[in-house]
């Protein structure tokens, strides 16, 4: 049963009718459980209390199914508005976003110029930008982009999925960059040709980039909610004398609030993701797909 609504939320997750429809609504049937807010100014009061009891964040203005130049061109003004809403607002926050909203999928150049306005403006307010890693389709390219992009920005990040064969190898090449990586497990559904298809086997290719990547020397964020894997990132750096400062623990706003205040209060950097927006049910329905048993909190509200 667990499969058959992880696919069917997965498959729903793409489905452009319903995201339109989902717009015309706002954020019903529990949705605000995960999202922030339709505005920035909602999102940034989100991310003040997150900021109050030690939490830092990342803010996302969801983006998707961007088909013209006119919409990639919103979508970046959009991303520069919020690096000035968080500097205007004096919140902790880093800013991440996702390349096909900027373009990627009408014109690469046109989404490489668009990366290279939102990273100068990140820089002006000494801020960080993570490009979020999307499907397998998307992956060598937005690796190709990040690696030019890290010729002239030392404030980008990428995220790799551990779930895919590929992102060992990616990780060792991205070591010649010193990247800053988000390493997570993956939530895409995707074919047993290109992902391990067992969660076991993707746990322990998930532990080994960790360590792969921490051995480096590299800044390791940790994005994860499974309690076994953040113990065995504390384990690794007491183990090999990696400092707090090199690495950071993840999570997704509104999933685990007692497990990140906790670690907060054992003195570990936790951040926050926190998409906001109109264009929320893709994210939304993705959530749903990755932990079925958030679709229960979902029925509460809809019947309420």
């Amino acid at each position: 049963m667990e499969v058959v609504l992880r696919n069917f939320f997965q498959a729903l997750a793409k489905n452009t009718t319903a995201n339109q429809m989902a717009k015309k609504y706002g954020l019903r049937f529990g949705a605000s459980r995960f999202v922030a807010g339709i505005t920035i100014d909602e999102a940034v009061k989100s991310v003040n209390i997150l900021n109050r009891d030690g939490r830092v964040a990342t803010l996302d203005h969801l983006g998707e199914f961007i088909s013209t130049r006119e919409e990639a061109l919103e979508s970046t003004r959009m991303c520069i508005e919020t690096l000035e809403a968080i500097a205007d607002s004096g919140i902790k926050s880093n800013l991440s976003l996702k390349m096909t909203s900027l373009g990627l999928d009408i014109d690469k150049q046109l989404c490489v110029d668009n990366m290279v306005q939102i990273l100068e403006c990140a820089r002006r307010y000494n801020n960080f930008v993570r490009i979020d890693m999307e499907d397998y389709a998307h992956c060598e390219v937005s690796i190709d982009i990040y690696r030019e992009l890290r010729k002239s920005f030392d404030n980008v990040g990428i995220v790799l999925q551990a779930y895919l064969y590929r992102t060992e190898q990616d990780v060792a090449e991205l070591n010649q960059c010193n990247a800053n990586l988000r390493l997570v497990k993956g939530a895409y559904k995707e074919s047993s040709k290109v992902a391990f298809p067992d969660k076991k086997d993707v746990d322990e290719n998930y532990k080994k980039l960790i360590s792969q990547h921490l051995e480096n020397g590299n800044y390791t964020a940790v994005a994860t909610h499974d309690e076994a894997i953040i113990q065995y990132v504390k384990d690794e750096a007491r183990q090999k004398g990696y400092g707090r400062d090199q690495f950071e623990f993840q999570m997704l706003y509104g999933i685990a609030e007692d497990l990140q205040k906790r670690l907060v209060k054992e003195g570990y950097k936790v951040r926050v993701y926190v998409p906001y927006g109109r264009d929320w049910f893709g994210y939304n329905m993705r959530r749903l797909a990755e932990r079925p048993a958030n679709v229960w909190f979902v029925l509460k509200n809809f019947f309420k």
